[in-house]
């Protein structure tokens, strides 16, 4: 019998141009989002400041947060791999089969979802928030039930960013981020003075919406969707054999962030949003640039460990670790020794007075202590994502949630809202010694010499930028009441701290000074264009 031949119709890839188009246009928009979104933190405080109000706000998104993280983050992982298989395969009408089914069925289950939400909102919410006040607590069940259709929106448009991505669409959804964030400052300077802290809920659902809606054009220009429902579908067997550890890992996160809100409940009003405010500040360098690093180096790290090349995936993970030391060891000790200023300079107006720069300042070095942790896990989990221990991956992941709900529980009563930050780092630093343990025993060892050197000589450099700061504030000056005045007097004391850093560094010879920026040319020399960075919980 004659074999029949068929054409293959894999999704094409994009031209030079085309790349060199799109990368310019990802930067621009990566590098808006990133602002405007650390924008709408500087719009919350200045309205609601660390009021009991935004306390009950963080605690009503906690449950669409975990929702979108688990489901949404899960579910997208999944889907990635098989739906660019088909298409690489030239099955793009079976791809399209199953990304449908994703989307009908992912939009029907959750909007019932987001109905019991609704509906048993008074009965979940003061399990959350059990420490507020009864007139708290109504705000809090009222606003949860406004937030609840935003888990519908939100998973939606991490499909079709999913989807988009495998047809090498970038612009869309690198468009998410500011969407949301431009949707709900405007709509929060816009109503705040009529509707309270209503505008920041309003904002936010109306922000979350618009993430799906942007990217809606681009998705219904493809022409391929359809209102069908293929629930035998091979693809979704293949998509369940990946879902379960990915939402167990997914989960663990998730399950510590409701714990942190279940335990600053308990505390004097204002915790929660300090809190808020202090892990945003700590997390903005590794948003930065340790997720950036980490894309760069995970495709290198894949394709190193399928041909068996051990001793490239042990050098690409200490590159990694070294330029992760870079970054966030300096940026621990300048957000330790410039707490208060930074804080001052970004948040303090409006309702965000001296009493919430105190509070926030305060509790910075207890979230910054476990950054480098933080970031050093994004490039040692992908590691060993690369290296298919994805089921010992997720047991550490839930095993050192487990240890930061005890150390919670531990340090709570002595130590508050400290307590529960410090818990986070601990936890996120025995979560680096596992996996690096881990990746030793998959890899037979690491260049540990070459690591400890370049650490110490980044330590060292970051000690000369923190004596140097601290003489500055030895001088007695105090900057004027004023944003002007604030930012000036913090922009001096970052310059000098990050010319004295640099100048140590070139004396002790780093050498991950210049390899960062040939990654970065690295980075967008590339024939194909990898998607957007960054995307964390959107919500809060």
């Amino acid at each position: 019998m004659k074999p029949q031949l068929r054409v293959v119709r894999a999704a094409p890839l994009p031209t030079r141009t085309e790349v060199t188009g799109a990368t310019l246009f990802v930067m621009a928009a990566t590098l808006g989002s990133t602002m405007l979104g650390f924008f709408r933190e500087v719009v919350n405080a200045r309205y609601f400041g660390t009021r009991w109000e935004m306390d009950a706000f963080l605690a009503a998104a906690t449950i669409p947060t975990i929702l979108f993280g688990i489901f949404n983050g899960a579910l997208v992982s999944a889907l990635v791999p098989v739906f660019s298989d088909y298409l690489a395969c030239g099955e793009e009408d079976d791809a399209w089969r199953l990304g449908n089914t994703i989307v009908n069925g992912l939009a029907v289950v959750l909007a019932i979802c987001a109905v019991v939400g609704w509906v048993g909102a008074p009965y979940y919410v003061p399990v959350i928030a059990h420490g507020f006040g009864s007139a708290e607590m109504a705000a809090t069940i009222a606003m949860t039930r406004w937030l609840m259709p935003s888990i519908v929106a939100v998973s939606l448009s991490g499909v079709f960013s999913a989807m988009l991505n495998a047809y090498h669409r970038f612009r869309a959804t690198a468009l998410m981020g500011i969407a949301i964030n431009a949707v709900t400052i405007g709509t929060t300077v816009a109503l705040v003075h009529r509707l309270g802290i209503r505008a920041l809920v309003l904002g936010t659902l109306l922000g979350l919406i618009a993430q799906a809606v942007v990217q809606l054009p681009t998705f219904l220009s493809l022409r391929r969707y359809r209102p069908e429902v293929h629930l035998r579908h091979p693809g979704l067997r293949r998509m369940w054999t990946l879902l379960g550890p990915v939402v167990v890992g997914s989960a663990a996160g998730q399950i510590a962030l409701f714990f942190d809100r279940y335990f600053a409940s308990t505390l004097a009003p204002g915790y929660i949003a300090g809190m808020n405010y202090a892990v945003k500040l700590v997390n903005f360098p590794q948003q930065i640039f340790a997720a950036a690093i980490a894309t760069v180096i995970f495709p290198l790290l894949a394709s190193q460990f399928a041909v068996r090349n051990h001793g490239g995936v042990r050098h690409s993970v200490v590159l990694g670790l070294r330029l992760v030391n870079l970054i966030t060891i300096p940026s621990v000790c300048g957000l330790v020794v410039l707490a208060k200023p930074i804080v001052a300079a970004l948040f303090q107006r409006g309702n965000f007075g001296t009493s919430a720069t105190d509070l926030t300042a305060a509790l910075i070095p207890y979230a910054a202590v476990g950054l480098v942790a933080l970031a050093a896990n994004v490039v040692l989990s992908r590691c060993a994502f690369a290296c298919k221990e994805m089921a010992w991956t997720v047991a550490i992941s839930v095993f050192t949630m487990f240890v930061n709900v005890v150390l919670s529980m531990l340090w709570l009563p002595s130590l508050g809202a400290r307590g529960l930050l410090l818990a986070n780092s601990v936890s996120q630093s025995l979560q680096t010694i596992f996996l690096f343990a881990l990746l030793w025993h998959v890899l037979g060892g690491f260049d540990i010499r070459t690591l400890w050197v370049s650490t110490v000589k980044v330590a060292a450099s970051a000690a000369a930028m923190v004596a140097v700061l601290h003489w500055i504030a030895s001088l007695g000056v105090h900057p004027e009441p004023t944003f002007a005045s604030r930012a000036w007097y913090l922009a001096g004391q970052l310059g000098i701290g990050a010319l004295v850093f640099v100048a140590v560094g070139q004396l002790v010879q780093v050498e991950e000074m210049p390899l960062v920026w040939q990654m970065i040319l690295e980075k967008f020399a590339r024939n194909i264009l990898a998607p957007p960075e960054g995307k964390d919980v959107p919500i809060a």
